[in-house]
């Protein structure tokens, strides 16, 4: 009994998805912080969700926000700096989750091979809160320093994760795609990411659209 018990303990040990808060559930909790901060109950929404920061992405994501958008209307370099640093723990928490082999990088040979087998929903639903993770990094950088270097390690970061959000469009577009238990909010996330980069695009001088065309962003008026 106890040798099992060790094994099983080091099997846990080395999948950190063995104690993760259950994809439907961590939904549904997020779903009442959420609603608690537009509430203005902002202490009682970070509160609701910091135990479960470390083990769920979703948790992890919605708690980083919430931060972010405080630090957003403070303005305050603390703030901004605790911001960022717990998005940057958010951003390694959905990590966790994604497929090792570069997911984000192969969902377009995923499509064309028909082999969409492969992603499970807690992996989708990883790329799509990496991206996000991305795009929120990509913001606080620009607020917390003005600088070139700063300036291209945000424009990385939003490429990326432009990328991500159209990848995973194509993903659901694919007729090999089977919609999972979770897939309304999945859809929600990718439609709400793609709609947000193509208002942007839209509303950019063409000069500007047609350079940032170069560096993988497309899109009309």
């Amino acid at each position: 009994m106890d040798a099992q018990r060790m094994r099983r303990s080091r099997s846990e040990a080395k999948d950190p998805r063995s104690s993760t808060t259950d994809l439907n559930v961590a939904l549904s909790e997020c779903m009442v912080a959420v609603n608690l901060f537009l509430n203005n109950k902002f202490q009682d929404a970070l509160a609701s969700l910091q135990t479960k920061t470390k083990d769920s992405m979703y948790h992890a994501l919605t708690y980083a926000t919430i931060l972010e958008m405080q630090a957003m209307m403070t303005f305050d370099s603390r703030d901004i700096l605790y911001a960022g640093n717990t998005m940057k723990e958010a951003q390694v928490v959905c990590q966790k989750f994604r497929k090792k082999s570069s997911v984000a990088d192969s969902f377009n040979n995923l499509v064309r091979k028909h082999n969409l087998n492969q992603l499970t929903e807690e992996e989708i639903h990883a790329e799509i809160c990496y991206a996000e993770c991305l795009l929120q990094r990509a913001a606080l950088t620009f607020l917390q320093d003005e600088n070139m270097i700063s300036f291209v390690k945000g424009s990385i970061k939003i490429r990326n994760s432009y990328q991500t959000y159209r990848e995973l469009e194509n993903l659901m577009q694919s007729p090999s795609y089977v919609k999972g238990e979770n897939h309304p909010h999945f859809e929600g996330g990718v439609k709400l990411g793609v709609g947000a980069f193509n208002l942007t695009l839209s509303m950019l001088p063409t000069r500007i659209a047609r350079l940032l065309e170069f560096v993988g962003f497309s899109g009309n008026k």
